[in-house]
C-alpha cells in the first residue's frame, strides 16, 4: 500500500539530469511541480524531457498527471511548496549560498531536501537559519526509474516526513546513522570502481572484461540480496559464521592486496581509450536508452511497479 503523505506541492531547483528526473517522477504521481534554474536553455527543454521521461514511467504504471511547470525566479518556484529538492552542481560554496537562499524564501513548514552525492549536510547548512529542516535525499541516477533514497538529517520528525513523502513515490529509503562524505551506496561504487582501475593499470584486464566480470557475476547476485547475504549463501549451511572462520583469511588475503589509485593523467587516457573501446561507438544517449530499457525490465521483475 502507497503511504499517505501530506505534501501535494514540490519545488525543485535545478533541472539538469537530477532534477529533471525528479520532476518527471513526482508529476506522474499526480503532484504540483514548480521548477527553477537559473539557465533559460534548461528551462526551455524541460517540458520535452519531462515527456520523454514520463513516457518511460508509462511502461511501469498509469500517469496521474501532475502538472509540471518552469518558473522564472527561485522566489517563484518555492511559493507553496511543501517540500523543495535541491539539485544544483555540486560545489559546496554553491550548496552553501543556494540552501540558504532556500531556507529564506520557503514557506516555513517546507522541507529542503539536497541530492548532494558527497557533501556534508552540516557544512552546507553553514548559513540557514532554519537548520533542522535541511535534510540529505540522496537519489540514484537516474531518480524517476532507480528506487534508491538516502536519508539524513538532525530532526527525526523532518526525517519521518520525508520518508513518507519518497515512499509515496516508490522509493526504497534508507537512513544514515550519522553524515560520511558520499553516504553508502556512493563509498561502496567509489571503493569497487578503485578496484577496477586498479585492475586496468596493473594490466590484469581491460575495461570491457573487467565491466563483463562484473555485471555477468556479482552484479546479478547483489540485485538480488546484496553482499552480505551473499557472503552468507557462500558459507553454505553454516552461512556466515562459517564463511568467516573458514574463509576469512582468503577474504583479507584479497584485501591486503587491492589498490589504492590516483588518476593520474596515464589512468585518464588509459579508461577514456578502454570505455571509448566499449562503448563501440554508441552515443550517450544510446547507452542511456539501453540503460533505461533494462532498469524498466528489472523493475518489473522486482515488483516496483506501483
Amino acid at each position: 500500500m502507497t503511504p499517505k503523505t501530506d505534501i501535494s506541492t514540490v519545488a525543485v531547483v535545478g533541472c539538469g539530469l537530477i532534477g529533471a528526473s525528479w520532476a518527471a517522477l513526482a508529476g506522474s504521481y499526480g503532484l504540483t511541480v514548480r521548477v527553477y534554474d537559473p539557465a533559460g536553455d534548461r528551462r526551455a527543454e524541460l517540458g520535452p524531457t519531462v515527456a520523454r521521461l514520463r513516457a518511460q514511467l508509462l511502461k511501469l504504471r498509469p500517469d496521474h498527471g501532475g502538472e509540471v511547470m518552469a518558473f522564472d525566479s527561485l522566489a517563484d518556484a518555492l511559493r507553496s511548496a511543501d517540500i523543495v529538492l535541491e539539485s544544483a552542481p555540486e560545489r559546496l560554496d554553491l550548496k552553501i549560498k543556494l540552501l540558504a537562499e532556500i531556507d529564506r524564501l520557503s514557506t516555513r513548514d517546507a522541507i529542503i531536501a539536497t541530492s548532494t552525492s558527497s557533501l556534508l549536510l552540516s557544512e552546507m547548512t553553514a548559513e540557514c537559519v532554519h537548520k533542522t529542516r535541511c535534510i540529505v535525499a540522496h537519489p540514484f541516477n537516474p531518480p524517476h526509474l532507480m528506487p534508491l533514497v538516502e536519508l539524513f538529517g538532525t530532526d527525526p520528525a523532518v526525517i519521518e516526513r520525508a520518508e513518507i513523502f519518497f515512499r509515496s513515490l516508490g522509493k526504497h529509503t534508507i537512513r544514515l546513522k550519522r553524515e560520511v562524505p558520499g553516504h553508502i551506496a556512493n563509498r561502496l561504487g567509489a571503493a569497487l570502481w578503485q578496484e577496477a582501475v586498479h585492475l586496468l593499470a596493473e594490466g590484469v584486464a581491460d575495461v570491457t572484461d573487467i565491466d563483463a566480470a562484473l555485471i555477468h557475476g556479482p552484479a546479478m547476485r547483489w540485485a538480488v540480496q546484496g553482499t552480505h547475504l551473499t557472503y552468507h549463501l557462500g558459507g553454505g549451511q553454516g552461512g556466515i559464521r562459517h564463511y568467516l572462520d573458514h574463509l576469512g583469511p582468503s577474504q583479507e588475503m584479497r584485501w591486503e592486496t587491492l589498490g589504492r589509485m590516483r588518476l593520474t593523467p596515464e589512468i585518464k587516457q588509459a579508461l577514456v581509450a578502454g570505455v571509448e573501446a566499449e562503448a563501440a561507438g554508441r552515443s550517450i544517449a544510446d547507452l542511456e536508452a539501453e540503460r533505461d530499457r533494462f532498469l524498466i525490465d528489472l523493475l518489473k521483475l522486482r515488483g516496483h511497479t506501483g
